[in-house]
């Protein structure tokens, strides 16, 4: 676990906002702050890798990170991106296994780290936040189901449109429709689950007919309804 030398500023620490801890009592929140360690984190820094052994859960207040699990062949296959707001590694500290998936910084981030006993302290003292936490569960689950179906059913084609939405929805567009996350062609092609060649040819398709261009390892969107019927959503 690589992270810079000095501390985050207090804005960089500030949990109040996370949409995960809204069901918190003022009490609740002043523990969480009290047992909280936040730490910066530079690009290309592993937080936790898949078969570690966890000690708490993260919440993101800065930067970008990508999930991924690797292959027997040491192929990365990307679960998700997480940004600002997002909490990770809490399925397996919930569930006392090894953590399941690898952490790494893909953009400058300030990480919180929560201990287990608070989470478990959280958990049993107020059954709104217990109940919203199983809400968070299934939604992921019926995500990856959803992802499992995808892969079975649709074309490369359909998944790397579906894939260019999912991440507009999830990081939104800058004021010229410009994309803002940027991520490399393998690492596309790690999220849709197919070689990095059929990334580079798919997206020069789409920007031959008028879907997108290409800014570098950024994107701009043209056309949001055609792609949106591309990947059949």
């Amino acid at each position: 676990m690589r992270s810079s030398h000095y501390s985050p500023l207090p804005e960089e620490t500030d949990l109040s906002e996370f949409k995960f801890f809204k069901h918190l009592n003022d009490t609740e929140i002043g523990k969480l702050n009290y047992d909280k360690t936040c730490q910066n984190y530079k690009k290309g820094s592993v937080v936790y890798r898949e078969g570690s052994r966890l000690t708490g859960f993260y919440c993101i207040t800065k930067g970008i990170l990508k999930i991924y699990k690797t292959g027997i062949d040491g192929k990365e296959q990307i679960i998700r991106f997480v940004k600002a707001g997002d909490i990770v590694a809490f399925r397996s500290l919930l569930s006392q296994e090894l953590a399941c998936t690898t952490a790494k910084v893909i953009d400058d981030a300030v990480l919180c780290h929560i201990p287990y006993q608070t989470l478990l302290f959280l958990l049993q003292n107020n059954w709104k936040f217990s109940h919203w936490m199983i809400q968070i569960l299934c939604r992921e689950l019926r995500e990856a189901n959803d992802y499992i179906t995808d892969i079975a059913q649709k074309t490369v084609r359909e998944r790397l449109a579906e894939v260019l939405l999912l991440l507009k929805d999830s990081f939104d567009v800058d004021e010229n429709n410009i994309l803002n996350i940027s991520l490399t062609r393998e690492e596309l092609a790690n999220m849709v689950g197919t070689a990095t060649e059929s990334v580079i040819r798919l997206l020069s398709e789409f920007k031959q007919d008028g879907l997108i261009e290409l800014k570098g390892r950024r994107v701009k969107f043209l056309d949001v309804n055609t792609l949106r019927r591309m990947a059949s959503l």
